[in-house]
């Protein structure tokens, strides 16, 4: 059914499970024509967010490692398990969440964890600042970077990269900004472009996007609204909360039928692209009708950021391919799916 394969798209960016979730959910709603409640919203647009700092972690400390830059790593796998901590918290799960379902969240935020994301947030910004600082300015950093593996507007748009690869060579194509879903047309917070297109670019975008995260994350802390996470109402779609389900024998029945049946989506088909750590993360989705897809089409970006791969190494040191690889931030999950 349409929520027994939320889990499967934990596999796709594993590194970011969260945002994937709600991709996922948004494509399946456009499908539906529903719309989730502000506050699920509200706490879609922390979670990815945090999925955002916690991939691009990952990115800058495996492609500090494999430059030799061992401090950065470790710096970055510490403040990710921080991180992980919020996530078990919140989910119940450290990697693969599954936190998202057709109509809203699996549940609501438990007592005090915005106060300890908002705390994570604070001792994270000087930490980032720490990090960045040990290499943008570095000269072997800069040397194994600048001028390396270049692409171009042209060959960025021409091979379909998106997110931050694509933003880097120039391009300032945001889908939170270009084409605002979940309530992100409500957040401050800037689009960060690189010039060259080379690894150097494409690092000091990233490390930007994490600073406009946090940025986005005390703003949705701040003004985050009450009310429910799921649209209850869609009662043949959005499951009725547990409490309901105990008290009332009608109740009882619809959680019954949603969970076997499956949400009943209505015929028809959708795509919806949500902008994810690694870029454009795309669901096609078509229905006959009732609790079960009947296509799933998935356009995960590493699968096309890796392609431009053949290209942009010719010509290139075999030691510079370590970096360019690096530069790429690409899961195996997304390109194999």
């Amino acid at each position: 059914t349409y929520n027994q394969f939320v889990p499967y798209t934990d596999r796709l960016d594993y590194l970011a499970p969260l945002a994937n979730n709600v991709a996922y959910a948004l494509a399946v709603e456009r499908l539906a024509g529903i719309e989730v409640p502000a506050r699920g919203q509200a706490l879609r647009v922390i979670v990815c967010e945090l999925a955002r700092l916690s991939s691009h972690l990952v990115g800058l400390g495996a492609f500090a490692m494999d430059n030799g830059a061992w401090t950065v790593f470790m710096y970055a796998f510490e403040e990710r398990e921080k991180l992980y901590r919020l996530f078990e918290e919140l989910t119940g799960a450290r990697f693969t969440t599954s936190f998202s379902r057709i109509g809203g969240m699996a549940r609501d935020v438990p007592p005090a964890w915005l106060d300890h994301a908002s705390d994570f947030c604070d001792q994270f910004v000087p930490r980032l600042e720490e990090m960045l600082g040990l290499l943008t300015d570095n000269r072997i950093w800069r040397e194994r970077t600048e001028g390396v593996g270049v692409i171009s507007k042209q060959d960025a748009i021409a091979w379909g990269l998106t997110g931050p690869n694509l933003r880097a060579s120039g391009v300032p194509f945001d889908l939170r900004k270009d084409r605002p879903y979940s309530g992100y047309e409500q957040y401050e917070f800037v689009v960060p472009v690189g010039t060259r297109g080379d690894c150097y670019d494409r690092y000091l975008v990233r490390g930007e996007e994490m600073r406009q995260s946090v940025r986005i994350l005390k703003q949705a802390i701040a003004k985050f609204p009450p009310g429910a996470v799921s649209a209850f109402e869609e009662r043949k779609i959005v499951a009725p909360p547990k409490a309901r389900v105990l008290e009332s024998m009608e109740e009882l029945i619809q959680n019954f039928m949603i969970t076997t049946e499956g949400p009943q989506i209505p015929a028809g088909e959708a795509y919806f692209e949500a902008e994810n750590p690694k870029g454009a993360l795309g669901f096609y989705v078509v229905s006959k009708g009732g609790g079960v897809p009947w296509r799933l089409k998935i356009r995960s970006p590493s699968f096309c950021n890796l392609s431009i791969l053949p290209k942009v190494c010719v010509g290139a040191m075999l030691g510079d391919v370590v970096s360019i690889l690096g530069s790429l931030d690409f899961v195996m999950g997304e390109c194999d799916r």
